[in-house]
């Protein structure tokens, strides 16, 4: 039965996999960006700054990611209008951005300081430092934690399919409540999410052997 849900499902699940992959990737970039700027903010001398980043990462860490997506997709709709996938993708993003901005933070305070002295001592000013010495080298170092993140965060989208996305798992719902064989649907929706953290992974070790990362 397993095989046979596979064959007559994989068109739409195959469609529902690209969502995933859409979403996934969609929210990690938006998330890369929000958790440099967090990551700068944490290491910065400005207080205010620092609190803002302490706020933002507690509050992100300490609550659902489900109750994040809710309140996106259904508080944020009364004052302007998302669809599934940006209420999704601007969640997944806001709630891994939380976690990058704290792997980011340890990668670049990883760097010897005498490197950023050294620069500033040949005249750079510490964001062209920063730019050309310090973050080349601390986003080679968070490429395996990044990868670890987008691979925990192509799980966790998942949890869109509770606002009606139709990604794999939602796809996998809406098979599983029509053929009412939801055990063997489910296998088949674990299989896909399996392939896709596989190959992934794959992807990830090539990189790091590429760039001669000691992970």
């Amino acid at each position: 039965m397993i095989v046979q849900i596979f064959l007559d499902t994989y068109e739409v699940f195959i469609f529902a996999a690209v969502l995933t992959l859409r979403l996934t990737m969609t929210s990690l970039l938006i998330g890369i960006i929000i958790g440099l700027i967090m990551a700068f903010f944490r290491i910065s001398k400005n207080k205010w700054l620092n609190k803002v980043a302490m706020v933002y990462i507690g509050l992100i860490r300490g609550t659902p990611l489900i109750v994040q997506i809710a309140i996106l997709y259904f508080g944020i709709a009364s004052i302007i209008t998302l669809s599934q996938f940006w209420a999704g993708a601007l969640a997944l993003a806001i709630h891994s951005g939380a976690y990058i901005a704290e792997i980011f933070r340890g990668s670049i305070q990883s760097i010897d300081r005498g490197q950023m002295e050294a620069a500033q001592s040949l005249g750079m000013t510490y964001p062209l430092a920063m730019r050309r010495i310090v973050l080349p080298q601390a986003f080679k170092f968070s490429i395996p934690s990044l990868g670890n993140q987008f691979i925990i965060g192509l799980k966790d989208s998942s949890l869109v399919a509770y606002v009606g996305m139709a990604d794999l798992w939602g796809s996998g719902l809406s098979e599983a409540a029509s053929n009412y064989r939801q055990l063997d649907t489910y296998i088949v929706v674990g299989f896909y999410y399996f392939i896709l953290v596989m190959l992934f992974t794959y992807l990830l070790r090539k990189l790091e052997t590429r760039l001669d990362i000691d992970s």
